[in-house]
């Protein structure tokens, strides 16, 4: 089965040629499906480059929209019958694709999430982004009757199939607890793998913040009892 690998990118100019050579190297059938989402340092002109390489396409919003809108647009653009989600930074290893994948290959799944708390290898950070992670999970399980341990991830796959099932509204970081909300009431296959994480701090270029975590839970809310 065909993956479309969609990366959503802004301002990632350090990393984005690394991770991309990462993912090319994963020997599966795919293709790369790349979102600029107004980048401003350099990522853009990184990326014109990289166009022109095998398995790489890269579509450009001339504006920041956020993580959300970046993903819908490549969702549309993307052709494989799996969707698999790679942030542009290197804190998910592509390595884990195989373990990502295997429950869609051999059909037990519609959806995986890859869980950063599932005893794969990853690096230690902050405290209190680990407390507000499992806060956010617990709420969404909550919400949603299920059991997750990592609603946050980074790392989802799914069905492209799905995608004529649920619509996605949230432009910003949003799209993790709505797509959760979303996939739960349709009452898809779920599961949970582990996987590596190589966290970043906010030196290095990590963007979400604690506004983001106060968000996610009126999205949450929201996506639960009032769409």
């Amino acid at each position: 089965m065909k993956v479309s690998v969609v990366v959503p990118v802004y301002n990632e100019v350090r990393t984005i040629k690394e991770i991309i050579s990462c993912v090319q190297a994963v020997p599966l059938e795919k293709e790369i499906v790349i979102i600029d989402d107004g980048s401003t340092d350099g990522t853009r002109q990184c990326l014109t480059e990289m166009s022109r390489e095998k398995e790489v396409r890269v579509l450009y919003h001339e504006r920041n929209q956020g993580k959300g809108a970046a993903l819908r647009t490549g969702f549309s653009a993307a052709t494989g019958e799996i969707i698999l989600i790679q942030d542009a930074d290197l804190e998910y290893n592509p390595l884990d694709y195989p373990t990502l994948l295997e429950p869609i290959l051999t059909g037990k799944a519609d959806v995986v999430y890859g869980s950063r708390f599932l005893s794969g290898p990853h690096r230690v950070l902050f405290f209190w982004h680990s407390v507000g992670n499992r806060l956010l999970t617990l709420l969404s399980n909550a919400l949603s009757n299920l059991n997750l341990s990592d609603m946050e991830t980074g790392y989802k796959a799914f069905r492209r199939e799905i995608l004529n099932e649920i619509t996605i509204k949230s432009n910003r970081f949003g799209f993790e607890p709505e797509f959760t909300m979303k996939v739960a009431r349709k009452g898809l296959r779920i599961y949970e793998v582990p996987i590596s994480y190589h966290g970043r701090t906010y030196t290095e270029g990590k963007k979400i913040d604690w506004r983001d975590g106060v968000k996610a839970i009126g999205t949450l809310v929201w996506f639960r009892f009032f769409e």
